[in-house]
């Protein structure tokens, strides 16, 4: 991995990142909206990987987003240079809980963005596109909450593609990224970021989908197979599940 340079340009209230580019990943194609062979095409599924910090599902409807991360997927390999992450301001103070991720204390989130400042950042990046994610549902779920109007094209959840690897290994994101030995990777990749903050737990769900991907489905992955094998459930403009999320049972 080549090292990450952090952009001086702010975007919408969030930091953008750059690095040198990559090749991509041996043997897996890139993705064809008709969910035939993948290929490169002016119809590509553009996949954007995402990661949400909250103040925790013991809120409830008052669940507040803290931090937010989202990085393209762009022949199988992150692209940071176009990702983007961002602090919220809550407009509330957070009690420091063992669940809230160190560093999101409310001295240094009371100088973030608002959500609604960031908000039309976020729908040009993920409306029409597909979100990937580790238990992506409880991610889409905040969000979709907090931000009604913001449409991706659907869901796919690494957590549901690591439950079908026939390893003994614990399922959670930085179980399956030390199986695979990816940690020094995405410590380059979200230099400055740690485990449990969105920009360290994004890049590493942006590198982990082509590795389970591949150990899977092999080298012939299709859209369609990751669909089927690890989508779930967006919710209408009313957070009505449009089917039971099976997936996390």
């Amino acid at each position: 991995m080549r090292s990450l340079l952090r952009s001086e340009e702010s975007t919408g209230g969030g930091i953008a990142f750059q690095h040198a580019p990559k090749p991509s990943v041996d043997g897996l194609p890139t993705f064809d909206a008709v969910g035939g062979r993948l290929r490169q095409g002016v119809n590509r599924v553009e996949l954007v990987a995402i990661d949400l910090e909250g103040s925790g599902a013991q809120d409830r409807d008052k669940e507040a987003i803290l931090e937010i991360a989202l990085v393209p997927i762009v022949d199988w390999q992150p692209d940071m240079a176009a990702s983007y992450c961002t602090l919220v301001n809550p407009g509330r103070s957070i009690p420091q809980r063992p669940w809230i991720s160190p560093g999101l204390t409310d001295a240094v989130l009371r100088d973030a963005p608002t959500l609604a400042e960031v908000e039309p950042e976020l729908a040009r990046r993920i409306n029409g596109k597909y979100l990937v994610g580790h238990n992506v549902g409880v991610d889409w779920r905040l969000l979709h909450r907090r931000c009604p109007h913001i449409a991706a094209a659907g869901l796919i959840d690494t957590l549901c593609l690591a439950r079908q690897l026939n390893h003994r290994v614990k399922r959670s994101l930085t179980s399956v990224v030390d199986h695979f030995a990816l940690g020094q990777d995405v410590d380059q990749l979200a230099s400055g970021s740690a485990p449990h903050r969105a920009l360290w737990d994004t890049a590493a769900v942006a590198l982990l989908l082509p590795v389970l991907s591949r150990a899977i489905h092999g080298a012939g992955v299709r859209i369609g197979h990751l669909v089927e094998a690890a989508s779930v459930p967006t919710m209408d403009l009313h957070g009505v599940p449009r089917s039971q999320p099976s997936l996390f049972d």
